[in-house]
């Protein structure tokens, strides 16, 4: 009988870490964080009887159905469609009936090494510069003179792993009057985008540079940086200048996509990318012979599917570098958005807009592929009977287990 419960992938990224996860951690564990190596365990553990669960026993015909606890890790591919639905539910009581625009800011090449040798440090900035590029670009009256309401996402890969970090930035287009310093009138009024048409990149993009090489100078200067190998020169003033000379003579890639069309297809884009892991379980075609087969997008190419196969260190070197450091945010809100006051800035938009009360999340409005629980029967897959007991299962000490898997230390 069909519950509902889409097929398990022939391999998952929990697969490649039970197999090849301990020589991964003999070759390279001393360079991991804690947080990365309790990743690795987490989801080598996902979904097995380590964590715990419970069985289902049907009253009727006997069957017995066991469902396993999730590690609930959030770089874990298995444990993302339910806290995405659950997301899904409260962002929509945030949308406002307007054009949606999709911002990307991305980091050049060359900071790349630097950003994963300091990921707290050069995320937050991230975040930081382009909400600040955002505000000040949209508060100034030759474009805007308004605040917006604006959704940030870090993403750090590409599609064939490499560290790649940009942020997706959804945005009203529009929001309510501000001066120039992008604080509200005292009586604001809504003020819409041009139909169509957002802020312009290339100023976008021109100030974002400058306002993330100023906060990197500051931060190298003051010595909280950790250089990687090749990127020692840095520590001296001339070197640091020249490096710097560079990156503002280069463009960086900020871009708009085309506008939403409303709140519904931005909660099915909010679906695509909010709880996205560096790599789905869908996207695996093979993991044996100490090698991982996978498809990828080739953005460079005409976004061609295509194949790739990385030795299983290899990949597992890769998939570490896009876990995130410890109670790290990866979504932000900002301007109407903000926690702060978003509920009576919203409120008033919704006045000025003639707007009705916020949407409700609902299965209706939800993009395919998220699951929402009914409030139904659970019954039995084998004959559909909804007499069933609830079995509680015993957990293992889910450490001891992976320390005994991968093969890494008991201690701390």
């Amino acid at each position: 009988m069909n519950d509902g419960i889409t097929t398990r992938p022939r391999w998952e990224v929990a697969d490649v870490i039970r197999l090849y996860g301990r020589a991964f951690l003999g070759k390279h564990g001393a360079y991991l964080t804690d947080t990365q190596k309790k990743t690795l365990c987490d989801l080598a553990l996902c979904r097995t009887a380590a964590l715990g669960g419970h069985a289902d026993e049907c009253l009727d015909c006997g069957h017995i159905r066991i469902a396993y606890n999730s590690c609930r890790n959030r770089h874990c591919p298995k444990c993302q469609a339910l806290a995405r639905a659950r997301w899904l539910d409260q962002q929509a009581q945030h949308l406002l009936p307007v054009e949606y625009f999709h911002v990307v800011f991305t980091l050049p090449a060359e900071v790349g090494d630097l950003a994963w040798a300091n990921p707290k440090l050069l995320y937050d900035l991230l975040f930081q510069t382009a909400s600040d590029t955002l505000r000040e670009i949209a508060a100034n009256p030759k474009h805007l003179g308004a605040q917006l309401g604006t959704l940030m996402v870090l993403h750090t890969w590409g599609q064939n792993l490499h560290h790649h970090p940009h942020l997706h930035a959804v945005v009203t287009g529009g929001g309510l009057s501000c001066n120039d310093q992008g604080i509200a009138d005292e009586q604001p009024k809504w003020i819409s985008c041009r139909k169509g048409f957002f802020l312009p990149v290339r100023v976008l993009s021109r100030l974002f540079r400058g306002k993330y090489l100023d906060g990197l100078r500051k931060l190298l200067e003051a010595g909280k940086l950790t250089l990687p190998h090749k990127l020692q020169g840095l520590a001296h003033p001339k070197s640091l200048a020249r490096w710097l000379s560079r990156l503002y003579r280069k463009e960086w890639v900020v871009y708009s996509k085309r506008p939403f069309g409303g709140p519904e297809q931005v909660l099915k884009y909010l679906a695509r990318y909010t709880h996205r892991v560096a790599i789905s379980n869908s996207r695996l075609i093979d993991v044996s012979n100490g090698q991982v087969t996978f498809r990828y997008k080739d953005y460079a190419d005409g976004n061609e599917q295509k194949v790739m196969t990385l030795t299983a260190d290899e990949f597992l070197r890769r998939f570490v570098q896009h876990v995130l450091p410890k109670k790290f945010v990866k979504i932000r809100h900002y301007g109407l958005l903000a926690n702060k006051q978003r509920k009576d800035k919203l409120e008033l938009s919704r006045l000025l807009l003639n707007a009705e009360e916020a949407p409700q999340g609902s299965a209706e409005g939800t993009p395919p592929g998220t699951i929402i629980k009914e409030a139904e029967p659970v019954r039995c897959e084998n004959c559909g009977s909804t007499r069933l007991v609830t079995l509680q299962l015993q957990r293992i000490r889910p450490r001891s287990v992976a320390v005994a898997r991968l093969g890494g230390s008991d201690s701390g």
